[in-house]
């Protein structure tokens, strides 16, 4: 189960995620993406209440990644150390601004 909230804030967005991102709910985020990255050139991850992240997810968080290199830049934010680990093992931390 995954939970997506998106807060606009004029050309910014943060997209907090909670839950799961996994196979079955990595297709839910990529629409929610493809519908609010127009004009976005701020994008913002917040990973606080995300409990764990699959390739899948990582596959979408990297599409949105080549997007935002196109027309901004895109931070992930308050990712637990869990999904750190992950982002650490699977090479993400040197593709991703993680704050």
């Amino acid at each position: 189960m995954l939970s997506i909230t998106k807060n606009k804030d004029g050309d910014k967005l943060t997209i907090s995620l909670e839950g799961r991102l996994d196979t079955t709910t990595a297709p839910q985020l990529e629409g929610e993406l493809k519908n609010a990255l127009g004009g976005v050139t701020d994008l913002v991850m917040d990973m606080k209440e995300l409990a764990y992240i699959s390739s899948a997810g990582l596959r979408v968080l990297l599409s949105a990644q080549k997007i935002m290199n196109k027309q901004g830049s895109m931070v992930v934010r308050n990712a637990s150390e869990e999904v750190k680990e992950i982002f650490d093992v699977t090479g993400f931390a040197d593709i991703l601004t993680i704050e």
